[in-house]
């Protein structure tokens, strides 16, 4: 898989090819308006970290069950009927990357989303998909 700073790198030396052996820069026959600034590359790696986080099926289970309120880890369990310990795996994963917050109460650990433009993201992949299935 290419990375942003691979496609730049491949991208300029394409370029700089273009230049040696056209005396140009290639023109690709693209009529249209031109690309959009990209932002910068420390807020393209925080946004490719994020979809990681939330790229399996089990964490965006978990987030659309935290969209309404915060849940326990039994909670979790029962609604999504997986084993607990795979439960607090995915949601370690989902607070390692800021998604998800605990506060304990008691002997249980309450998780709940850290910011609800998350859950917009995850609900927007879920209709987009039952749009493929319908």
């Amino acid at each position: 898989m290419k990375t942003v700073s691979s496609l730049a790198d491949h991208s300029q030396g394409g370029q700089e090819k273009g230049v040696q052996e056209h005396g140009s820069h290639e023109h690709h026959g693209h009529d249209g308006p031109p690309p959009l600034d990209l932002p910068p590359r420390e807020v393209l790696d925080s946004a490719g970290e994020l979809l990681r986080a939330l790229a399996a099926p089990v964490r965006i289970a978990i987030v659309l069950q935290l969209r309404e309120s915060s849940r326990c880890v039994h909670e979790l369990v029962d609604s999504l009927e997986v084993p607990q310990p795979l439960v607090s795996q995915h949601l370690r994963i989902l607070k390692s990357a800021g998604v998800v917050a605990g506060e304990r109460s008691g002997r249980e650990v309450y998780y709940r989303l850290v910011d609800h433009h998350l859950c917009d993201i995850v609900l927007a992949a879920v209709d987009h998909s039952a749009e493929d299935h319908s």
